[in-house]
């Protein structure tokens, strides 16, 4: 089995984000410069969770699990740090030896020279051929007027690879040259099969849109077609393969749920041409199901992504009965209780394309952040349909509907505001409405303990987003001095979460500490301890990080933490590692070091005494020689006291 150097382990973590492979099974939301979220290693009531980006790396504030990619993997999956790597590198599309073996675990296969990764890689040619098709041929012209009629420009039709299927027979002949074979093709679902097994393409005269996977892999087609008079559909999507299953597939998910991280929310569309359209006028976090409904499968994806999904569909008729489709199956689904939903209703006769052209991007924005409304107050409007209100028994009808609907909120304020709501509207009695309330609620069983209503019933107000770690300090006048005008407000000192419990330590301690940070950051530092072969840590931990440490740079040039990670392997050691992280290595002055060494090497000494009469003891035991062994206790209780006076001479 090949061994797999550390360039190529370098290469496997930098051909993803951390964030990207995490966010598959935590629903992460940005703060601050970091995505925080509730920890999978134990039960976390309140996001303790961190991911950062920009050092590729997580750590938990509470049970203080760490690491990098691999490390998150290994940890959850329970995998090898081999069968980590392998994983990884599927993500990443980076090959890996031949004679590498990760592990026998059972797994989908998707690596280059599988089935999967075959199916991907024909995928990936016929989006490349469809698309020149598209931009650069005579046959493509009529699909071009067409998207750019729609409001399409060149950024957005590469951003998304559409493509052009012509009328006459290309695909199977560009493939086959390439060297995939018939069976390949067959089970590809680009190609039908006739009576005599002769394989003919599937897409013809069609606008392609490439179905991607959520690592942004084409795993399947969508083809809208171009002529009206014809029996044929409109769109027409591959069959499923073992690369494509419609109910496990959403489009544009592996953009959406990027930008989902940064505002909170997705978007559902009708459309494939309602996501893009949306994406050119800036909104990057909307999504279409591959078909009218959305399926449990689906919902799980969007649970894992976010915790609020609007539903964004057409203001005419139609679009308001598929939106109340979408609520009933999303409130009958096993992820109710965890998926708060809002309604963005468009003008009447309008789709999210058309509402842009006429009114441009930052309209539309606008439109979609102030128009969010409750599945409660979208409903009430969508009982009206149909009813003549102003007869006075379909008003009645209404009101007992409206009554209805109002009841299965969970919230009593909110149930409030509605009532109220429909009696100033109707100009009925409050009372009244309030006492046929009261009936309906008696009628509904008695919720479960321990149950969350589901998304009809969740109030108004969105649920607070994670709250800022407290930065360790509180600004307030002193008692009888008057505060200071808001335009100057007083400045609170902001110490990181690595400097707060930096601040708890005795100072050897924190002297270790900050000496190991800068041994990390500083070729000049590891350099003047490596002069001193006397010198050593007090701590375990620290001695064990440094001697890795020089280890780590005889193979590297520069300190990346996330490498550093995976080149350690005690989980406590990587924890206390990425606290140091938070250090400020850079603001170390060279005065800085030398006091750090002055402490450390003053405590040194004690340290190596202890250790020597605690093996001393050991062997004095091991030989029954009762008289050094009283001498050798007496011994390292002087040195323990010694040790002591010292820890409370510093945090005096």
């Amino acid at each position: 089995m090949a061994r797999l150097s550390q360039e190529l382990i370098d290469q496997v973590r930098q051909s993803v984000d951390i964030a990207d492979v995490i966010s598959q099974d935590v629903q992460l939301q940005r703060q601050g410069k970091n995505l925080v979220g509730h920890c999978p290693f134990h039960e976390d009531n309140t996001p303790s969770f961190s991911v950062s980006e920009q050092k590729q790396f997580f750590y938990c504030f509470s049970c203080h699990r760490s690491g990098s990619v691999f490390d998150f993997l290994m940890e959850l999956h329970h995998l090898s740090f081999p069968q980590a790597v392998e994983q990884v590198a599927k993500l990443g599309s980076v090959a890996l030896p031949t004679d590498f073996q990760a592990g026998a675990e059972p797994k989908t296969e998707q690596a280059p020279d599988s089935q999967q990764g075959r199916l991907i890689k024909l995928h990936e040619t016929t989006m490349r051929l469809y698309h020149h098709i598209l931009m650069n041929t005579p046959a493509g012209e009529p699909a071009r007027r067409y998207l750019q009629k729609r409001g399409l420009t060149q950024e957005l039709i590469d951003q998304f690879n559409l493509g052009y299927a012509p009328k006459e027979e290309v695909l199977k002949a560009v493939l086959e040259k390439e060297g995939h074979d018939y069976q390949l093709l067959r089970r590809s679902g680009l190609f039908t099969e006739d009576r005599s097994g002769s394989l003919h393409d599937r897409f013809h005269d069609r606008v392609m849109f490439p179905l991607k996977d959520g690592q942004g892999r084409p795993v399947a087609f969508s083809g809208r077609l171009l002529q009206k008079d014809t029996d044929a559909p409109k769109y027409l999507n591959s069959p499923e393969t073992p690369i494509f299953n419609k109910r496990r597939l959403i489009f544009n998910f592996d953009l959406a749920r990027k930008a989902a991280r940064e505002n909170g929310k997705l978007l559902l569309f009708e459309g494939y041409m309602d996501v893009i359209s949306a994406y050119g006028a800036g909104v990057h976090n909307g999504i279409a199901s591959m078909g009218t409904s959305l399926t449990d499968e689906q919902l799980a994806m969007i649970v894992k992504t976010t915790n609020q999904l609007n539903i964004c569909y057409d203001g005419d008729a139609p679009g308001q009965n598929a939106i109340e489709r979408a609520l009933k199956l999303i409130e009958a689904s096993a992820v109710a209780n965890q998926l708060k939903i809002r309604v963005v209703q468009l003008p009447t006769g309008q789709d999210p394309d058309e509402y842009i052209q006429q009114n441009g991007g930052a309209k539309f924005r606008d439109y979609l952040k102030s128009t969010e409304e409750t599945p409660t107050a979208f409903r009430l409007r969508y009982l009206r349909q149909g009813l003549n209100l102003s007869n006075q028994a379909e008003l009645l009808s209404y009101l007992n509907a409206a009554i209805g609907v109002i009841a299965k909120v969970g919230d009593p304020v909110a149930r409030d505001l509605y009532v109220q709501e429909l009696a100033r509207e109707f100009q009925v009695n409050p009372q009244n409405l309030q006492q046929q309330l009261t009936i309906q609620l008696q009628k509904q069983p008695a919720a479960q303990p321990g149950t969350a209503p589901p998304a009809s019933q969740w109030p108004d107000n969105p649920p607070a987003a994670p709250k800022r770690p407290f930065n360790g300090s509180f600004t307030r006048p002193a008692y009888g001095q008057k505060r200071r005008a808001q335009a100057q407000p007083p400045q609170a000192v902001t110490l990181t979460a690595a400097e707060q419990q930096s601040l708890a330590l005795d100072q050897t301690e924190r002297a270790e500490r900050l000496l190991l940070t800068a041994v990390l950051h500083d070729y000049g530092t590891r350099a003047q301890l490596k002069a001193m072969p006397d010198f050593a840590f007090v701590h375990d931990q620290y001695q064990e990080l440094y001697q890795q440490a020089l280890n780590y740079f005889t193979e590297h040039d520069e300190y990346d933490l996330a490498s550093f990670l995976d080149y350690v392997d005690d989980p406590a050691l990587k924890a206390t590692l990425t606290q140091l992280d938070g250090l400020n290595a850079a603001a170390v002055p060279p005065a800085a070091i030398d006091d750090c060494l002055r402490i450390i090497m003053q405590k040194t000494p004690l340290t190596k005494k202890i250790a020597q009469a605690k093996l001393a003891l050991q062997e004095a035991k091991a030989r029954s020689d009762h008289e050094l062994i009283t001498q050798l206790t007496i011994e390292l209780i002087q040195l323990y006291s010694q040790q002591q006076r010292l820890k409370t001479e510093e945090t005096s």
